[in-house]
């Protein structure tokens, strides 16, 4: 997980934005929801890419918002939720946990709302 958000973190270097305007906030805001929007939850767990793909997902989700609430206290909401989901995935290291559902599907539905 830690690879996929120092991946995360070197292309948002390269990309030139500096995290230092409103529209960076916002664009990381937005590459959050995409991230975590491609985030499949039903990955098989004993299929080592999957796990690995959907892993590193999450963290890359996580990164971003958590880059996006840096810049701009609006987005902190996400990078709350986002992290939460995190954290309940790490605490039941299981996908179908009602509860791991039941947060994804919160911070999804703060994702549709920016």
């Amino acid at each position: 997980m830690v690879l996929g958000a120092g991946g995360v973190g070197i292309a948002w270097a390269l990309s030139g934005d500096d995290g230092s305007s409103g529209d960076g906030a916002a664009d990381d805001a937005r590459r959050a929801c995409v991230t975590l929007e491609s985030f499949d939850e039903s990955a098989d767990m004993d299929n080592d890419a999957q796990r690995n793909i959907a892993f590193n997902r999450l963290g890359g989700a996580t990164a971003l918002s958590a880059a996006a609430a840096a810049g701009d206290r609006e987005y902190k909401p996400l990078a709350d939720a986002v992290q939460q989901v995190l954290n309940h995935q790490m605490r039941a290291d299981d996908f179908t946990d009602p509860g791991f559902r039941k947060d994804l599907k919160a911070a999804r539905s703060l994702c549709d709302r920016l």
